[in-house]
């Protein structure tokens, strides 16, 4: 068996050797321009030219949880693209988003800036049966996120394409439940994939409809730059309809440096960092979903080209 490793903008080396420790009797090699034909890849933002290259791909494995830069290029008809499940990532996903609920529901912006100038000052303690919560996306990272908010007892709501049930959530499914959604939320986390369907999904008219169209929603993004309409954002803090926003992804990145969302006071930046790769847990999924596939056994994560996910 013949593994090739192409990684983009990431060293390929560890994971290399990882795989080589995980499956000693696999061919594994980084990819170069003339490799000879492999059965599976391990990617990141590989270009055509390895797709091309490599026609008889059996499984293209991903080592990030996003899949939609792949499914742009042309691909193999018989190869599977193959996503992460979890590999660590949905507790670092937990951990950012709720940071980032907590902070903007406790204000601690305003007792940074209170202290940077030396006050010592309170706010009015807020109710959390005020601040529900919506998560976009029930998938692994979706549903650990939305589990972990109701840990701090804020009522939590989930939005996803086909109807779901989780413990503790009120569930909403659906084109026909999105506004409702929306309605019944006061601040919006972004957990989709990226797909042509929502695409700028987090736009004027959506983010409006947060908490029954009355001022103060807040968003959350952690999923994909693309899923905001970036123009569309300022004018909602600006005017007092959004209360703030934390961005993890954004259209072009790294962010230009003379973008607005840098210097906005309502808005906070982070460099794509909400849930980061683990690569040795990544390694043991890859590997144990490779060994499956070759004893002709179904796996997880296996994406569907025409839902993108």
């Amino acid at each position: 068996m013949r593994i090739t490793v192409c990684l983009t903008q990431t060293r390929p080396e560890p994971w290399v050797e990882g795989l080589r420790a995980a499956l000693p009797d696999a061919d594994i090699q980084a990819w170069e321009p003339g490799a000879p034909q492999a059965d599976h890849a391990v990617v990141w933002a590989p270009p055509q030219d390895f797709i091309d290259a490599q026609p008889g791909l059996r499984g293209l494995f991903n080592i990030g949880a996003g899949v939609d830069a792949l499914l742009q290029l042309k691909l193999p008809p018989e190869t599977q693209v193959v996503r992460l499940d979890d590999a660590g990532m949905s507790v670092q996903m937990a951990e950012y988003v709720c940071h980032a609920l907590i902070r903007h529901f406790r204000e601690f912006d305003f007792y940074e800036a209170e202290a940077r100038e030396g006050r010592w000052a309170f706010r009015k303690p807020r109710e959390r049966a005020d601040f529900a919560v919506g998560v976009m996306g029930l998938g692994v990272l979706g549903e650990r996120v939305a589990r972990a908010i109701g840990q701090f007892e804020f009522p939590v709501n989930g939005w996803s394409r086909s109807p779901k049930a989780v413990e503790g959530l009120r569930c909403f499914a659906g084109e026909a439940a999105f506004d409702d959604f929306l309605g019944a939320s006061r601040v919006l986390v972004n957990l989709l994939p990226l797909t042509e369907a929502t695409r700028g999904i987090l736009n004027s008219r959506n983010l409006s409809r947060l908490n029954q169209g009355e001022p103060g929603g807040y968003l959350i993004n952690v999923a994909r730059g693309a899923h905001l309409v970036e123009a569309d954002l300022i004018p909602l803090l600006d005017s007092g309809q959004l209360a703030g926003a934390t961005l993890d992804v954004f259209e072009v990145e790294p962010l230009p440096a003379d973008h607005p969302f840098w210097r906005h006071p309502k808005i906070t930046v982070t460099p794509h960092g909400s849930a980061r790769t683990m690569r040795e847990a990544s390694i043991a999924q890859i590997a144990g979903k490779i060994r499956a596939i070759e004893r002709g056994e179904p796996v997880a994560g296996v994406v569907d080209p025409k839902r993108g996910y």
